[in-house]
């Protein structure tokens, strides 16, 4: 309802397209990572995994829990997670790992390699 609200009410430029922008200057900058990276590696979430329905009253952690994957999204480019170990309280902590558009096999090639080392 916000959103239909921003749209219709004057507000598109202030935002919709600052938005686009921004996500145009972040896509550019990512090509240009990748002209000199096969990959781009990092944490899937923030803190590791929590127990099924542990946040299920506390909606802003879930959203945070997401805030690192949000970036393969807005670019347009593979990415996968894979576990990377257990944490000291026994839940699973991932790693997460981008490739370019369209090399989807360097990241499972890649993904299988983390994997066989853990």
């Amino acid at each position: 309802m916000l959103g239909s609200f921003v749209l219709s009410a004057g507000y598109f430029d202030a935002y919709f397209t600052k938005a686009q922008q921004v996500r145009t200057m972040l896509h550019t900058q990512t090509l240009s990572i990748f002209q000199q990276y096969d990959a781009i590696i990092s944490p899937t979430v923030p803190a590791p995994a929590f127990k099924i329905g542990e946040m299920q009253n506390d909606q802003v952690a879930m959203f945070l829990a997401d805030i690192y994957t949000v970036f393969a999204n807005l670019v347009g480019i593979p990415a996968i997670s894979v576990p990377l170990f257990k944490h000291p309280n026994g839940m699973p902590f991932g790693l997460q790992i981008m490739t370019s558009q369209f090399d989807e096999v360097s990241l499972l090639r890649l993904s299988k390699q983390f994997m066989e080392l853990a």
